[in-house]
C-alpha cells in the first residue's frame, strides 16, 4: 500500500509562461502521485501573486523569466505577504542570473526544469516537510560565487569570532548546512529531531548575522578553509 494514502494532500500552484510546459507538468504530478494536486496555474509573476491569495497553495513551482512580472519579484511580494507559502524557483539554465535574487527574497529552493519526474515529485514532498532544496549545479555555483565577492578579506577576523560563539552542536550543524543538507537530513544525519534543528539554525543565523540560507553555506564552507 502506499505511504503517500495517508499523507496530507500537497496543494500546488505552477507559474510559468509557457502554458505547455505546465499543462504537461500537472498531468505527470497528478498521475504519478497520489497526494500532490495542482489546483491553479498562473502565466506570470502578476497572477501568481494575485492567486497566492485566492487560492492559499502550500508550494508555488516559479518559472523567472516571465512577462508582466517575473518570478523573482513575485516571489518577494509573496513571501512578505504569505510566510506561509514555500516558493521553489524552476529554471532551464543552472547559472540563472536570477538565483541569488530569488533565494534572498524567500525561495525554499532552486531546481532545474530537467529533473527526472520522480525526484521533482520527491523534492516537493520534501519542501512541503520543511527542507531547503538546491539543484546541485547551482548550489556548487551560488556559493562559489558567494566566496569569491571582492571586499571580504576585511572579515576574516570576524568569521572566526562568530565561529569561536558557535557551539559544539551548531558548529556540527553548519557543515551539514554547507554541503546542501535539509533540516530533515540534518535531523536523520544527528539523530535528533526537525524541531531542534530549526531551533540550533536560528541560533546560527542570529550569530552570523543573517536570515539568508546561502550566506550560512558560504559561511560554513569558509569556516571549513
Amino acid at each position: 500500500m502506499n505511504n503517500n494514502q495517508n499523507k496530507e494532500r500537497i496543494n500546488l500552484l505552477l507559474v510559468d509562461d509557457q502554458q505547455l510546459f505546465s499543462e504537461n507538468l500537472k498531468l505527470m504530478l497528478e498521475t504519478l502521485s497520489e497526494d500532490i494536486r495542482v489546483i491553479g496555474i498562473a502565466d506570470n509573476g502578476k497572477e501568481a501573486v494575485s492567486m497566492a491569495e485566492t487560492q492559499q497553495p502550500d508550494i508555488i513551482l516559479m518559472d523567472v523569466s516571465m512577462p508582466v512580472m517575473d518570478g523573482v519579484e513575485a516571489t518577494k511580494i509573496i513571501h512578505e505577504k504569505y510566510p506561509e507559502i514555500k516558493i521553489v524557483i524552476l529554471t532551464t539554465f543552472p547559472d540563472d542570473s536570477y538565483v541569488k535574487d530569488a533565494l534572498h527574497y524567500g525561495a525554499y529552493g532552486y531546481i532545474l526544469k530537467n529533473m527526472r519526474s520522480e525526484d521533482l515529485i520527491s523534492s516537493i514532498r520534501a519542501i512541503s516537510r520543511g527542507a531547503a532544496l538546491f539543484s546541485p549545479a547551482i548550489l556548487e555555483k551560488l556559493v562559489h560565487k558567494e566566496d569569491i565577492k571582492p571586499g571580504r578579506s576585511h572579515e576574516s577576523i570576524e568569521y572566526k569570532e562568530i565561529l569561536n560563539r558557535l557551539g559544539n552542536r551548531e558548529k556540527e550543524i553548519l557543515k551539514l548546512v554547507a554541503k546542501g543538507y535539509s533540516n530533515n537530513e540534518i535531523a536523520d544525519s544527528l539523530f535528533i529531531s526537525e524541531p531542534t534543528v530549526r531551533n540550533y539554525i536560528s541560533s546560527i543565523y542570529a550569530k552570523v548575522g543573517t536570515k539568508d540560507r546561502l550566506q550560512v553555506m558560504s559561511f560554513g564552507q569558509k569556516a571549513e578553509t
